[in-house]
């Protein structure tokens, strides 16, 4: 008589666990269900918000090889100004320090001060 209590009583537990369990798992799935459905409503939204791009994506495409079509042209240009700007300090000695197109400019600050450089009058 014990043994067919006990096997009942492991039975019951059985079931109840498994209920238990089933519990759980269906709320987790309810769960991850919403968060789906919440996904896919910002999915459709991103969808509907990239469709006027993807009409000029041919556009952008178009412009991005004209550039990269035109980088060798630049980048032989740029091999030739870099050539031609080359630092060489004899040629610096020979030619001297650079001076303004205009001359020196006069300074009133100097003024202020009570300072008169040579061969300028404190106007």
């Amino acid at each position: 008589m014990s043994l067919v209590l006990f096997s009942v009583l492991d039975i019951v537990l059985l079931i109840a666990g498994l209920a238990i369990y089933l519990w759980i798992v269906g709320g987790q799935l309810t769960r991850i269900a919403g968060n789906l459905e919440e996904c896919s409503d910002l999915v459709q939204q991103i969808k509907a918000n990239a469709e006027p791009i993807e009409g000029n994506l041919e556009h952008v495409n178009r412009t991005g090889g004209v550039v990269a079509g035109a980088l060798p042209l630049l980048y032989g240009m740029a091999e030739g100004i870099v050539t031609g700007a080359t630092y060489d300090p004899e040629q610096i000695a020979q030619r001297g320090p650079a001076v303004p197109a205009s001359g020196t400019r006069r300074s009133r600050m100097l003024h202020a001060v009570g300072y008169a450089p040579e061969g300028q009058t404190g106007k």
